[in-house]
């Protein structure tokens, strides 16, 4: 197994608990890295991310990444949850942060898995927001906050899932 598949088991070599050295094993029939003193096994799970929809008639809302990765790439509102938030007070608060609007989610928009982010693989959960304040501006990590048709739509979108959602968004306009 290389080094790039090794830390696909997760980033530790080392037992945060005991410091003993990590083994590989099967669990689940997965393999997972695991404490031979301990006895524990350490999942290298995906974090739960979320962020919004905001669509204003045939526009919907983008924000242009500032840092890295991808940074100059668009997406849709959205980030990590915090330990203490729900998905959809994760939401509301990346749409403030990014775009300085305040929103409501209102409904579940799609899941989407996120394995194209060098960071962390996550699991995007998107929302319909409604908008019901604030003024439109970019802001905490976005150098940008705008409309597109949804037809016009930037080339550069930084994530898969966001292509994916965004695909669907344009598929459900289609039907509509």
């Amino acid at each position: 197994m290389s080094e790039g598949s090794l830390y696909s088991l997760g980033p530790f070599r080392f037992c945060p608990l005991c410091a003993g050295p990590l083994e590989v094993t099967q669990a689940e029939a997965i393999p997972r890295r695991w404490c031979p003193s301990c006895q524990r096994i350490f999942y290298h799970n995906p974090v739960p991310a979320a962020g919004g929809v905001v669509v204003d008639g045939e526009r919907v809302l983008l924000v242009r990444r500032k840092f890295p990765p991808r940074p100059g790439a668009w997406t849709l509102p959205a980030g990590f949850l915090e330990y203490f938030e729900s998905p959809d007070a994760c939401a509301e608060r990346e749409v403030a942060e990014e775009t300085g609007l305040v929103a409501r989610a209102e409904t579940l928009f799609g899941v989407y898995a996120g394995a194209d982010d060098p960071r962390q693989t996550a699991v995007l959960i998107l929302y319909r927001m409604t908008v019901e304040g604030g003024t439109l501006s970019p802001g905490d990590d976005a150098s940008e906050a705008r409309y597109f048709a949804r037809h016009e739509l930037p080339e550069d979108i930084a994530f898969r899932a966001h292509r994916q959602a965004l695909a669907d968004l344009g598929r459900e306009a289609d039907r509509e």
